[in-house]
């Protein structure tokens, strides 16, 4: 039956994650548009075309890395873009006072 007293840092801390939940949002949505984006046309190129030239199967894995590559760096660029904003935000509303 005591109290509490927030710590100084604590909005901080609210900040900051809050900040990082968004980038994630929004570095996941960059992602799944960037993958959906590149699949159409690579499953294609590499099922259609490149089975018709050269009449053989080629390695499953290496194929579906080169359809999620572009959403594996969707998601970081979005997501770091997202935190230096959110930074930069903090840090010039606190020096402009």
């Amino acid at each position: 039956m005591g109290f509490s007293i927030a710590s100084p840092n604590e909005e901080k801390v609210h900040d900051s994650k809050s900040s990082v939940q968004e980038a994630v949002k929004s570095g996941f949505k960059t992602a799944v548009l960037c993958t959906a984006a590149a699949a159409v046309p690579t499953e294609l190129y590499l099922t259609k075309i490149l089975y018709t030239l050269h009449k053989e199967k080629f390695p499953y894995m290496p194929n579906k890395l080169k359809i999620f590559s572009p959403g594996i760096a969707g998601f970081f660029i979005t997501a770091d873009r997202t935190i230096l904003q959110s930074a930069r935000g903090n840090t010039i509303g606190k020096h402009d006072k």
